[in-house]
């Protein structure tokens, strides 16, 4: 039985094309299944009363993959949103974006305001998808934002750095990869300071309510430590 859940929920969602691609699909089909595969996840780690979910679903650096690909996915990102809207809000569950807009189409900048508008007063829990993110460029904006206000330097603290993030969420306390990888990817960088960290050979796809079941498991038997060894 899981007694210990993490606040704030963290996956990389990864492996979604090689899924496909060993199963003789296009790289498309891996995202639509790994689509689906979070819908249903997001819902089971909501229920299980976990409060904060965050998702890598698609960094800056990925519009340097194949055009094709790319549009695929923008396409996907608005059927998503404007077919899971209706379900996030019976749910309750609220949906935040972290990223730049910059360089986004305007469909998929309309199908995220919709979203986001439709369910910013659900308080069974948060929902943040993270795209066309980078977290070393999340931390430039941050400072970007924190000059702007003329805030004096001397009053800057770890905790006071947190309300200039995308979104100010609290720290993420267990990290989910993915795919057998094993970096970060520039992902929530400053969230992640002190977050344990679970890697899995599982392809996104296929990660289901019981490969979820055992991260937790090893989350709560973890002796978690802050500042440093012991």
């Amino acid at each position: 039985m899981i007694e210990k859940l993490p606040n704030h929920l963290a996956i990389i969602l990864d492996g979604n094309g090689r899924w496909a691609k060993r199963r003789g699909l296009p790289r498309t089909m891996g995202h639509k299944v790994g689509s689906d595969r979070f819908r249903d996840l997001s819902l089971a780690i909501f229920h299980l009363g976990i409060p904060y979910l965050s998702a890598f679903i698609f960094s800056t650096e990925n519009f340097k993959r194949d055009k094709e690909e790319v549009d695929y996915l923008m396409d996907l990102f608005v059927d998503k949103f404007k077919k899971e809207a209706k379900l996030y809000q019976k749910e309750e569950i609220r949906v935040i974006f972290s990223g730049r807009r910059d360089g986004l189409r305007e469909d998929v900048l309309h199908a995220m305001d919709e979203i986001t508008e439709m369910t910013k007063d659900n308080r069974r829990g948060t929902l943040n998808f993270c795209l066309n993110y980078g977290g070393q460029y999340e931390i430039v904006d941050m400072i970007k934002q924190f000059m702007k206000e003329n805030i004096d330097p001397d009053t800057l603290t770890p905790e006071l750095l947190f309300h200039y993030t995308y979104q100010n969420l609290p720290p993420i306390d267990l990290l989910i990869r993915t795919s057998g990888e094993y970096r970060l990817s520039n992902f929530m960088l400053y969230q992640s300071a002190y977050a344990e960290l679970y890697f899995t050979d599982t392809y996104f796809p296929d990660f289901d309510e019981s490969d979820l079941e055992k991260a937790l498991l090893e989350y709560q038997n973890r002796d978690r430590r802050f500042g440093g060894a012991k």
